[in-house]
């Protein structure tokens, strides 16, 4: 029977699912995600295979598992930021953009952009996916937002973040791609995203 490590067997699975989040990483600075196989991942994560097979079933699921691991974090600190309803909506939604961005700096949470990686081949929209939750949350900021004459009525709130969020991918993939890129890619998905809704991107807000 393999060691446990940890105080319980849920201590074990997270560490292993640690494990294997640094694993991709490193697999990733050496090779293209497309050559990754299973195999790398156990060795690299120090797993016997037939062991990781019990964590995910091919590396379209371990992959799906890992973004939604390393992804829930950020999903909890923007459900923290957009809850502080004393605070200008702008403010939340500055402080939502900046901690997406470098979020997805982090190479784990970029595989959740390729096609084929999720239950369908529009993954990042999918349910179980941070970036939809992130989605619903900005949403919520959004509404608050025109609720208290912050932003201007965008009519359809749902449809303008769903673009909004367009711009929050294409930067996430250009940071991914080149994380030098970060300082620019949030000072313009500020500009683009908080001036679509009528608000200066430069106000300060209390930040």
């Amino acid at each position: 029977m393999p060691r446990i490590r940890g105080a319980s067997i849920g201590q074990h699975h997270e560490l292993v699912w640690a494990d294997l989040a640094e694993a991709m990483r490193q697999l990733l600075l050496e090779r293209d995600y497309d050559s990754i196989t299973m195999g790398h991942l156990a060795t690299r994560a120090g797993l016997a295979r037939n062991t990781l097979y019990n964590y995910a079933p091919d590396r379209t699921a371990l992959t799906l598992a890992l973004t939604q691991r390393v992804g829930q974090p950020t999903v909890e600190r923007v459900a923290t930021i957009a809850a502080r309803t004393t605070d200008p909506a702008a403010q939340r939604l500055r402080e939502i953009i900046e901690t997406v961005l470098t979020a997805f700096q982090d190479q784990v949470l970029q595989l959740m952009f390729r096609p084929g990686v999720g239950p369908s081949d529009d993954a990042p929209k999918g349910p179980d996916s941070p970036f939809h939750a992130i989605v619903v949350e900005v949403e919520t900021v959004v509404r608050d937002g025109i609720a208290r004459g912050e932003f201007h009525d965008v009519g359809d709130v749902h449809l303008t973040v769903e673009l909004l969020s367009g711009i929050m991918r294409a930067g996430a993939e250009r940071i991914g791609r080149d994380s030098t890129t970060y300082p620019p890619t949030l000072h313009a998905a500020r500009e683009l995203i908080l001036a679509s809704l009528g608000s200066r991107p430069d106000q300060p807000c209390g930040s």
